[in-house]
């Protein structure tokens, strides 16, 4: 694959703040860590990131590309740990791809770290055919019909509520007319549910609009201040406690849960021990009111 080099500097840098900070994660200098993502953004014909002020930050096509290379390397590292460590405990999960980005790859280290357990994730929304591929767990929104009789372990209430970056809040607390709405294709109604279960008085329905292809776009648009976005708790917790996002309207329960699903009615082994670190660890996804 051309430029693998490269992608694999992107995907450092794109988990962090700055190159400086990749540079010293890949032992190179800040100067090989530039070189080699001008050569990316030259190959691609696209930006990659953007500064502001001494941190740089993902574009839009940089946070597309940022899902896949963790994906990518994600795979070639679970198969390295694979064939360095045969017996090596492996499970097979789907996740959905927000909560799976947003929220469970920045934990998963410690559950392998406590556990043992390399969980093998692939990202998926709505139905799922558990036994496929070795397949033995999916965790999803409980938005969708299943045809299937699979066994759902309820892992937490999810709550919703508009999200802004801190500036932009600032700009437009004082005139909630101007808030433009981010909306994505996936949760079309997201706004619209939101302000019947609130109660708002302020009608969100009819501001100019940004749409997006999916969920995990909207979020990242609304940290680069180009509007509100509909954020579920599990998604943006970690951006408020850093924050990078405000929340001044609050959440409420959006009627949904995430849950696990699985063919067994009692997960036994390695099974069992991911059950329960998801639900002890999703527990602390509902925000303080």
């Amino acid at each position: 694959m051309r430029h693998l080099k490269a992608f694999h500097v992107f995907d450092v840098a794109a988990s962090c703040s700055s190159f400086s900070e990749a540079a010293q994660q890949l032992n190179i200098t800040h100067g090989a860590v530039s070189k080699q993502i001008k050569t990316l953004e030259a190959y691609l014909g696209v930006a990659l990131f953007y500064k502001k002020g001494r941190n740089v930050f993902l574009t839009q096509e940089g946070e597309k590309l940022k899902v896949s290379t963790r994906q990518v390397f994600t795979v070639l590292e679970n198969t390295v740990n694979e064939l360095l460590k045969p017996a090596l405990h492996t499970l097979e999960v789907s996740c959905e791809p927000t909560l799976t980005m947003r929220w469970l790859m920045p934990r998963l280290s410690g559950f392998y770290e406590s556990s043992g357990i390399d969980v093998r994730l692939s990202t998926a929304g709505g139905a799922v055919q558990l036994g496929t591929n070795g397949l033995s767990l999916a965790i999803r929104r409980d938005d969708f019909e299943c045809h299937r009789d699979y066994y759902k372990t309820s892992l937490v209430e999810e709550w919703v509520g508009p999200v802004f970056s801190p500036d932009y809040w600032e700009k437009v607390k004082h005139d909630l007319g101007s808030i433009t709405t981010i909306h994505s294709a996936t949760r079309a109604s997201a706004w619209q549910n939101w302000q019947q279960m609130s109660g708002t008085a302020t009608d969100f329905t009819h501001h100019s609009q940004q749409k997006f292809g999916h969920f995990y776009f909207c979020i990242q648009a609304a940290i680069d201040g180009l509007g509100a976005a509909m954020g579920s708790y599990p998604f943006v917790m970690d951006d408020i406690k850093r924050g990078v996002l405000v929340a001044p309207f609050g959440f409420v329960p959006s009627g949904c849960d995430y849950i696990l699903m699985s063919d067994k009615a009692n997960l036994v082994g390695e099974e069992k021990q991911f059950a329960d670190w998801l639900v002890d660890n999703l527990s602390q996804a509902i925000p303080k009111c």
